[in-house]
């Protein structure tokens, strides 16, 4: 089974658990960008995007150049923005027909993962999903992480 990461990241707690997840399984990766830059103004963001969370924003997004029928898994990460799934990767997936494909997610955040699951399941069905908490950059519950990587 041919496996790619997919992910967005902010703040790069999401990416260094993609990154691990990579370099210890060797899988493919693909990070998510949006054709404009959000602000490196973090305060900015959060002001900026809490006022767009209800109309589900796609953003336009810097092209992928991954044939995604080449792969048979993802590993789909996401940080929780307002209780939901970053915009960029609702993006990518209302931009992109998953189906048929097997979907792990991880999701990180620093408190609470919200309706974040049952918002991607609108777009794809996922086979089974970690929460992952942080506290700044650091991760809660390192073995747990480890553990779910052994497991992929």
């Amino acid at each position: 089974m041919k496996t790619l990461i997919v992910y967005y990241s902010y703040t790069n707690n999401t990416e260094k658990v993609a990154k691990k997840i990579a370099e210890l399984k060797k899988y493919d990766i693909l990070k998510l960008e949006p054709l404009v830059d959000y602000s490196t103004d973090y305060q900015k963001v959060v002001d900026e995007e809490e006022a767009k969370m209800d109309s589900e924003e796609i953003v336009e997004l810097k092209p992928i150049n991954v044939d995604l029928n080449q792969y048979d898994r993802i590993i789909l990460g996401t940080p929780v923005w307002w209780y939901t799934m970053a915009p960029v990767v609702r993006s990518f997936l209302s931009g992109n027909n998953l189906n048929g494909k097997k979907v792990i997610a991880f999701i990180t955040n620093g408190g609470w993962i919200g309706h974040t699951v049952n918002d991607i399941k609108k777009y794809c069905e996922i086979e089974s999903y970690i929460n992952l908490k942080f506290n700044g950059d650091k991760i809660q519950n390192e073995k747990s992480l480890s553990d779910w990587i052994n497991s992929l």
